[in-house]
């Protein structure tokens, strides 16, 4: 009789993923809708909201999930979507391998400067573990702070980690926030920067490019509809330095941010539990 392990268990939950072609059409259901809807571009007060099908997609896969006549979606499906992931975004990952290696003369040319552009990343560590701490999130916190936990660190991630570890949990609850919340988050504060602080547009186009397309698009959007007679100039920055905070960011993130993270772990968890009085074991998370 063979013996049932976790990979054993894995791959059983990944056939019956495939199988599943109720959860396969109601997934493309969502993108066919979100699709056809496109992006939206509000304005709120003067201030420029960019909604992206990504987002729809969240929200209608969210529904069909907690909507009771919806049966045929439960947490069955759930965990067979959760076995499949690695998967669906083995395409993605492919991707950025590629564009990393096809941009390292980029990098090369750009020289030293340009790792200055990942030193706002750090923020999330230094700020956001000790807060995490605080909110009583334990190993999660590691995933969920050593970056702004978009596409590029989430192969990262996965591989340090493992898909069902603490880490990996934390990094894909902050990616899911991301994508509801990152987009009109980035608009309105764009808009609202190049508004209250005088720098060059060309400036605030390059510090739209953080390494997230989505938030990217949206920032840009906001920024052109302030500047619309640098558009095109606007574009062509955040696009360059999207790029290279893609590309230089998975670098930094594997040889310093996830080490600096881990060690301020190790450090701020004994404080944290002792200010806040809590005494129990990881596992119990």
């Amino acid at each position: 009789m063979p013996i049932k392990n976790k990979y054993n268990s894995g791959m059983e939950d990944l056939d019956e993923a495939f199988k599943d072609y109720k959860l396969h059409l109601t997934i493309l259901l969502c993108v066919i809708i979100s699709e056809y809807i496109g992006v939206i571009a509000l304005e709120i007060a003067g201030v420029n909201i960019v909604l992206m099908p990504l987002l729809y997609a969240l929200v209608l896969a969210i529904a069909f999930y907690i909507t009771k006549p919806f049966k045929w979606i439960d947490k069955k499906q759930s965990s067979e979507s959760s076995a499949i992931m690695m998967l669906l975004v083995g395409p993605l990952l492919v991707k950025l391998a590629i564009a990393s290696g096809q941009n390292l003369p980029i990098i090369f040319d750009v020289g030293a400067a340009i790792l200055l552009e990942q030193l706002g990343n750090f923020g999330t560590i230094l700020i956001g573990l000790p807060i995490a701490l605080l909110l009583g999130f334990k190993r999660e916190s590691i995933g969920m702070t050593s970056s702004i936990c978009r596409e590029p660190q989430m192969a990262v991630v996965m591989d340090r980690y493992g898909f069902t570890s603490p880490e990996t949990r934390g990094f894909f609850t902050v990616f899911l926030i991301g994508t509801v919340l990152g987009t009109p988050f980035i608009s309105i504060m764009t808009s609202i920067l190049a508004y209250l602080i005088p720098l060059h547009p060309f400036a605030y186009g390059m510090a739209c490019g953080i390494g997230s397309a989505s938030m990217n698009a949206a920032a840009v959007a906001s920024l052109s509809a302030v500047y619309p007679q640098y558009a095109g100039q606007l574009e062509a920055f955040s696009g360059m330095a999207n790029l290279i905070a893609m590309v230089t960011g998975m670098y930094v993130y594997i040889f310093a941010a996830i080490p600096i993270t881990e060690k301020l772990y190790d450090i701020l968890e004994p404080i944290s539990d002792r200010i806040t009085g809590r005494n129990y074991d990881e596992e119990e998370i």
